[in-house]
């Protein structure tokens, strides 16, 4: 089929064809704009997957055949950086065919990236869920997040920032909604699995690392669960052995649920879109005058295509790239991580419910971040703000070790409470970094072509990538560290009467999640400190120095030389004076 009669078939799509007639009431727009970005931003609830996806066959703990949570992760990963990418370039589509295209085509990407997603947890094909919710479901959230903007700026030339923020907030506040919807539906939708017994009345043998059962049907592989494990079960469950592949984390059913959700809700708001007719400004409103230079602000413009070829853009996408990166990486492991640090030394205050909270808490702070740290710039610089990022970011990431360290030895509820405040800080960091950057370019570059922002979105993608790498392999490092420092103080005897095998056999136990620091500390000698708590401390440095790089990228910006300017790199596109 030709371009031109694809064209002629979904024209009713283009934006030539959804010009808003007299009287249409133009705060439809933004509402549409949210609802679709309320959808979208649920990616940031991702986390709340990784206990079912990690689970997938033991159900109430990690199985052998089980995903580890460094291969999970990496979705979040694939979604956040094909939605840079998306967005980056789906700037130019979008003003040659109109939001409504753009939109409709979103719902399908989103909607139906569940729906592959859903295919692989069944057939248990992990590079399905990262072509489905990763690849496909990613196109979707860039195309998503891009459509609005320019609508809304020539909807609202008297409220530009309060429209596109609007937008914004709702990518940001998405996973408020999206973080109780999945908890709510993974409850609905589980299943447990069948109960063998106690693990002391049971004849349990280990081979290849596997715990296994003897039953009178024979062999039948198992996991062993502690108490807390089994009392996230619905219902609730008993410590004890059961049978590997008979429960359902309700992953599956979850996916094609959102994927449903989802895609009619998105297309029911892009055909609410509307463009404005030619020449269309509000009634009774009038162009403000240019205002007078301040600090940082330019007059002049400068050609995306020049802009590229500046110091300051490849500065402020490391400033970007960075500040994502040390968000990202903790928004994409923050019910693990919130879950590791404390829910060993605090298991009656932090339990899977309060994780959720946790997850639920940073969409909200996210949120508030974009609209708080955006209205903050307009008084004190977009540097300052980004300068406020930086160095407060870096003080609150170097204090999470210590209140993690602390918390180890001294199960306090003040350093439970220093963490999520910590944390929330950061998070509205977070968002106020993605709000505050479009301001910053127009300030810097100038105004003639600020959509070209969009590629630096690209900083988003690498970011997407970067972050939860970082976070899990330096979490994994901590992890076999730990767990060798605490089987060095564990009698060979009593390891092998636990496992059923040597601690010869240590590297094939832990690869099958047979051998965990949680059952390690079980049989550990009396006095031992638990390592769990401690694993994210390295990860924690590690982002700080990130963002003391980022510092210095944002110290040394300085106003683009007059060479880059419109006028003197192309004459033809300068604005008339």
């Amino acid at each position: 089929m030709s371009n031109a009669n694809s064209r002629g078939m979904f024209s009713f799509l283009l934006k030539e064809h959804i010009v808003a007639k007299p009287g249409f009431n133009r705060w439809l727009v933004p509402l549409a704009s949210i609802a679709i970005h309320l959808c979208i931003g649920s990616v940031y609830a991702w986390s709340v997957f990784n206990p079912a996806l990690t689970q997938q066959f033991g159900v109430v703990a990690p199985a052998a055949g089980d995903w580890d949570l460094s291969s999970v992760v990496w979705i979040f990963s694939v979604a956040i950086f094909t939605l840079g990418l998306a967005a980056a370039f789906g700037g130019k589509w979008l003003e040659e065919v109109g939001p409504r295209m753009v939109g409709v085509v979103s719902a399908f990407c989103w909607g139906g990236g569940f729906l592959v997603g859903s295919l692989g947890i069944v057939s248990h094909q992990l590079w399905l869920i990262y072509l489905g919710y990763g690849v496909i479901g990613g196109c979707g959230l860039g195309l998503a997040y891009v459509s609005p903007v320019s609508t809304l700026i020539r909807w609202f030339p008297d409220r530009r920032g309060m429209a596109t923020g609007m937008a914004i907030m709702g990518f940001g506040g998405g996973a408020m909604i999206g973080a109780p919807l999945i908890g709510y539906l993974l409850n609905t939708f589980a299943e447990a699995p069948t109960y063998l017994g106690s693990a002391d009345a049971m004849n349990l043998v280990t081979e290849a690392g596997r715990r296994f059962a003897e039953t009178a049907n024979g062999q039948v592989e198992v996991v062993v669960a502690s108490a807390a494990q089994a009392a996230e079960l619905p219902g609730g469950g008993e410590a004890g052995v059961y049978a590997v592949g008979t429960g359902d984390t309700g992953a599956a059913a979850t996916f094609v649920t959102l994927g449903v959700v989802y895609f009619v809700i998105m297309m029911v708001a892009s055909f609410s879109y509307r463009v404005p007719p030619a020449d269309w400004k509000p009634e009774g409103w009038t162009p403000p005058e240019k205002r007078d230079d301040k600090a940082m602000i330019t007059r002049n413009h400068v050609h995306i295509n020049q802009a590229l070829k500046t110091r300051q853009f490849w500065q402020m996408w490391i400033m970007l790239c960075f500040n994502v990166t040390a968000g990202i990486g903790v928004i994409g492991v923050a019910k693990t991580m919130m879950t590791e640090i404390f829910g060993s030394t605090m298991p009656g205050i932090v339990t899977a419910a309060f994780a959720s909270t946790y997850v639920l808490m940073i969409s909200v702070f996210n949120m508030v971040g974009r609209f708080f740290w955006a209205s903050t710039s307009d008084y004190i610089g977009r540097k300052n703000t980004y300068h406020c990022f930086f160095v407060l970011g870096t003080l609150l990431y170097m204090s999470i070790p210590f209140l993690a360290s602390a918390v180890s030895s001294n199960p306090s509820v003040i350093y439970l409470a220093g963490f999520y405040a910590a944390t929330m800080v950061i998070f509205t960091m977070y968002g106020g970094g993605f709000a505050t950057i479009p301001a910053y370019l127009a300030d810097v570059f100038g105004t003639l072509h600020v959509g070209g922002i969009h590629r630096i979105l690209t900083a988003w993608s690498t970011a997407g990538v970067l972050g939860p790498f970082a976070i899990t392999f330096l979490r994994d490092m901590s992890r076999h560290n730990a767990i060798t420092e605490l089987v060095a103080k564990i009698d060979p005897a009593v390891f092998r009467e636990a496992f059923g095998a040597p601690m010869a056999q240590l590297d094939a136990l832990v690869e099958a999640n047979t051998v965990t620091i949680a059952r390690l500390m079980e049989i550990a000698p009396p006095g031992t400190v638990d390592p769990t708590s401690s694993l994210y401390n390295t990860t924690m440095y590690a982002m700080a120095a990130l963002l003391v790089i980022a510092f210095f990228a944002n110290l040394f910006i300085r106003p683009v030389g007059e060479r880059h300017h419109v006028e003197n790199t192309h004459p033809e596109a300068a604005p008339a004076k």
